[in-house]
C-alpha cells in the first residue's frame, strides 16, 4: 500500500483506540510516531512509550514489555506496513502474551494480501503469502516456476511482493517465466490515488505495455490455469 489519509483505510474507532494508548510495541519507533501523529494521539508524542521489535530482540525481553498487562493496562502492537503479526514478526509477541494468560484483541486494519486478494479474482479458498521471491535473476525464475506447480495441483494463489525498485524485474520474470494461461494480477499503490489493479492471462500481458511500476508498492498474484 501506499501514503493515503487514514481515514480511507483505519476506521474511526481503531483510530480513537490508537490515539489514546500510550505504550506501543513497533518494529521501527520513528514511522511508529509518523503513524502516531499522522492520526493524532491525546498525549504529547515525547510520552509515548515505544518498544522497538528489531531482530535483536528475544523472547525475554517481549515477556518484559508485557508483564506489566498482568497487573493491568493495555499496550499496542502496530506493524511496520500492513496487517500487525499478519506476514509480521509481530506474530512472535501475540504468541507469548497467549504464555502469560493475557487477553489479545484484533482490531480491523488494512492488509495489502488480502486487498489484492479481494480484487484479483483468483482463487480466495486457498491461497499462499510468500514474501519474496529470490533476487537473483535464475533462483528467482526457478522459484516462481515451483509456485506455479503448486498453484496448478491445488488451485491456490501465489501471493508475493518485491522491493519497489525491482518491481519491472519482477513483472517481466512473471510474464516470461510462467505459463501463458495462468492468470496474473498486478495491484499498485493499494488504498491510494494512484491505484491500479489489473488481472489478465500471461499471453494477454504480453501483448500489453507494461505498467508503470516503478518505486511503487506492488502486490503480485497469480493462479494456474488447468
Amino acid at each position: 500500500m501506499g501514503d493515503a489519509a487514514p481515514d480511507i483505510w483505519l476506521p474511526r474507532t481503531v483510530r480513537e483506540l490508537a490515539a489514546r494508548l500510550d505504550t506501543y510495541i513497533a518494529e521501527n519507533a520513528k514511522t511508529a510516531r509518523a503513524f502516531l501523529k499522522l492520526i493524532g494521539t491525546l498525549r504529547p508524542l515525547q510520552e509515548i512509550t515505544i518498544h522497538t521489535l528489531d531482530s535483536h530482540v528475544d523472547a525475554q525481553q517481549m515477556r518484559a514489555w508485557l508483564t506489566p498487562l498482568q497487573e493491568g493496562g493495555e499496550i499496542g502492537l502496530v506493524s511496520e506496513a500492513g496487517c500487525p503479526a499478519v506476514a509480521d514478526p509481530g506474530a512472535k509477541v501475540v504468541a507469548i502474551a497467549h504464555t502469560m494468560g493475557l487477553q489479545v484483541h484484533p482490531w480491523v486494519g488494512p492488509s495489502s494480501i488480502l486487498l489484492g486478494l479481494m480484487a484479483s479474482g483468483l482463487d480466495g479458498q486457498r491461497f499462499a503469502f510468500h514474501g519474496y521471491a529470490p533476487v537473483e535473476p535464475a533462483a528467482r525464475a526457478r522459484q516462481l516456476k515451483s509456485w506455479e506447480v503448486v498453484s496448478q495441483q491445488q488451485t491456490q494463489t501465489q501471493i508475493l511482493i518485491e522491493t519497489p525498485y525491482r518491481n519491472a524485474a519482477m513483472f517481466d520474470t512473471l510474464r516470461q517465466t510462467l505459463k501463458g494461461n495462468t492468470r496474473l494480477c498486478v495491484a499498485r499503490s493499494l488504498t491510494t490515488a494512484d491505484e491500479w489493479i489489473q488481472t489478465h492471462t500471461v499471453a494477454e500481458w504480453k501483448s500489453r505495455p507494461a505498467p508503470d511500476l516503478n518505486k511503487m508498492p506492488t502486490l503480485f498474484l497469480y493462479l494456474a490455469g488447468v
